[in-house]
């Protein structure tokens, strides 16, 4: 066998099982690591046999809905390059949350993601989530600063946000105005990173890579931005039905501002993936324990969603690395 096919042949078949393998330590070792799991696992599976059992059933059939909108995100992204099946985007974006396990703050979910696309083309289709992360960053600090702004006099005035006067709180809103004005800036007029690129000559033969950016029209950045709120709106969704389930009794106004200004705060804290829970463990209790006195109902809630929408996916992402070969003999992904 010629040296070039045996290296093709070890890439396809052991790198795959040994990333499987990876995945599978890191999810085992972050679920370990989380305070009183056991309990809170106890809580979820009793939560299975109640009348209301039917609200967590249908946050897990959320998280396929929430999943399938990135899917269709990353199918529409990648229509730039070539056109892709909703089924396999669906796959390439599972396989891309089973990376964040070991990356902080997801940082690695392109690299799953690009499994899926054909030798050579890998770098252009990393550049394309640039697209995708911005505007979902860009409605979760949106959605955040609304928040805020509604539930300020809560937060100022609850012992367990500590140093979160309003002084704080008023540079926050007006910090997080300046930056979603950027981004928003910046997200519609993405092609200004291809001219700027084109006049810095030590970048020159780097601007294949992000050439694919200068194509986006406003409709589809609209598009894309649509969908990136329909994944949050999932989200917020997720953790109204849960609170109901695990009786975390508060305003539905409420409960979907604290909501968004966690989200908010999540997306702007650097996290390691192991510390992930515990990080959202404390965002929550210290946010809405103001607006109800069940922490217990609070952290399941959290947890709940952690297992739901990272976990569960996750798991089936790394079982979908085990079937991907990097390469074919034209050079296409499995």
């Amino acid at each position: 066998m010629p040296l070039r096919r045996r290296f093709r042949f070890f890439l396809n078949y052991f790198v795959g099982p040994v990333l499987f393998v990876v995945m599978a330590i890191s999810i085992y070792r972050q679920v370990q690591h989380q305070a009183d799991w056991v309990q809170k696992w106890q809580i979820i599976k009793a939560s299975l046999l109640g009348s209301n059992a039917w609200r967590l059933y249908m946050v897990i059939g959320l998280m396929l809905l929430n999943w399938g909108l990135e899917a269709r995100k990353w199918q529409l992204l990648l229509q730039h390059m070539k056109k892709i099946s909703f089924w396999k985007a669906y796959k390439s974006v599972l396989s891309g949350v089973a990376f964040t396990m070991i990356t902080p703050n997801r940082m690695g979910e392109f690299i799953g993601r690009v499994f899926y696309v054909k030798d050579g083309e890998r770098i252009r289709a990393a550049t394309l989530t640039i697209v995708g992360s911005i505007s979902q960053l860009i409605v979760t600090l949106l959605a955040g600063l609304i928040g805020l702004i509604f539930i300020r006099d809560y937060i100022a005035a609850a012992p367990q946000t500590g140093g979160l006067t309003y002084f704080v709180i008023n540079g926050m809103l007006f910090g997080t105005t300046a930056v979603v004005v950027l981004m928003a800036l910046f997200y519609f007029r993405i092609s200004w990173l291809v001219r700027v690129a084109e006049k810095i000559p030590a970048l020159q033969k780097y601007i294949y890579f992000i050439a694919l950016l200068d194509n986006f029209k406003a409709t589809e950045l609209l598009r894309i931005l649509s969908l990136s709120a329909l994944r949050f709106t999932v989200f917020v969704v997720q953790y109204m039905l849960l609170f109901t389930l695990f009786d975390v009794h508060l305003p539905w106004w409420q409960g979907c501002c604290a909501v968004s200004v966690m989200f908010l705060i999540l997306a702007v804290i650097p996290m390691p993936g192991i510390a992930e829970l515990g990080i959202r463990g404390k965002a929550s209790i210290a946010l809405f324990v103001s607006f109800s006195n069940n922490p217990v109902g609070i952290l399941v809630t959290t947890g709940s969603i952690w297992l739901i929408n990272i976990i569960l996916p996750a798991v089936l992402g790394s079982l979908l690395i085990l079937n991907v070969k990097l390469f074919t003999k034209n050079d296409e992904p499995a």
